[in-house]
């Protein structure tokens, strides 16, 4: 396996990247509405994109149609928007975006919630992100990518939820996926040990049922086998020799004090 650290004026680009997608994570989150189709989501999530010099990630990466993955209540990931798919009060909205910024990536993914929902939904959501930060807790020189995943999935699995074996993370840089594959669960193995330098999208998907799922005839969408919610919560980051940066957290998130990056 290959996996390069990146230099301080890499870094400094991915850093940019991400903070620009950020902002639009920020933006495209709050014009979320009932009656806006997945359509529409995705161009203001383009127009956005180039309004700052930056070309989405994912339009036309292996034939994706779009630039924004839009997945709503029980998709997974994946979801093509389509003019005559409306988000409705209650739903839960997933946004996977991707930008390059001077030949570099940054990828995230948040689940929002669309007016009032219910309150499983709400827990789903928040325990997402909460898995994401368990996981970070070990995101650091000298340990090793199973300590990331296994603290990612051993909190989601304390409450009954279903971890989605069949996607993982990656490595991100100069390519939107760069090697290592980085699941949301503990493995045997230690995995990959952990320098500074090395960029990774770790983004835990998480059912509020089973794990299963399965894929669409579209051929990308993919969907809990059940039936049940899912959210996604994802960040790029930074391993570092102590906490990483994590470069794609919005400033909404910053003031909360979710993270500060050292």
């Amino acid at each position: 396996m290959s996996v390069r650290v990146k230099s301080a004026d890499e870094i400094a680009l991915m850093r940019a990247a991400g903070k620009i997608l950020a902002k639009v994570h920020q933006d495209l989150g709050h014009a979320l509405k009932p009656g806006m189709s997945t359509k529409e989501i995705d161009r203001l999530g383009e127009e956005m994109i180039r309004s700052y010099g930056c070309i989405p990630s994912f339009l036309n990466y292996e034939g994706y149609p779009a630039s924004v993955c839009v997945s709503v209540n029980d998709e997974v990931v994946h979801g093509i928007p389509r003019k005559n798919h409306l988000i409705q009060e209650g739903d839960i909205v997933s946004l996977d975006i991707g930008l390059i910024y001077k030949g570099y990536h940054s990828d995230a993914a948040r689940t929002h919630g669309v007016g009032e929902i219910s309150k499983e939904a709400a827990l789903l959501i928040e325990r997402t992100r909460q898995s994401f930060f368990a996981g970070m807790k070990f995101a650091k020189d000298g340990n090793h990518l199973n300590d990331i995943s296994g603290a990612i999935g051993d909190y989601a699995e304390s409450f009954g939820y279903g971890v989605v074996y069949d996607l993982v993370g990656h490595g991100i840089g100069t390519h939107l996926h760069e090697e290592p594959e980085i699941p949301n669960f503990r493995t045997r193995r230690h995995g990959l040990k952990l320098r500074s330098g090395m960029t990774f999208a770790i983004e835990p998907m998480i059912n509020a049922g089973e794990p299963e799922v399965t894929w669409m005839d579209d051929e990308w969408t993919v969907v809990t086998e059940d039936g049940s919610l899912s959210a996604h919560y994802e960040n790029t980051i930074v391993i570092t020799d102590g906490k990483p940066e994590i470069l794609t957290l919005t400033e909404e998130e910053a003031a909360a004090g979710i993270w500060v990056n050292e």
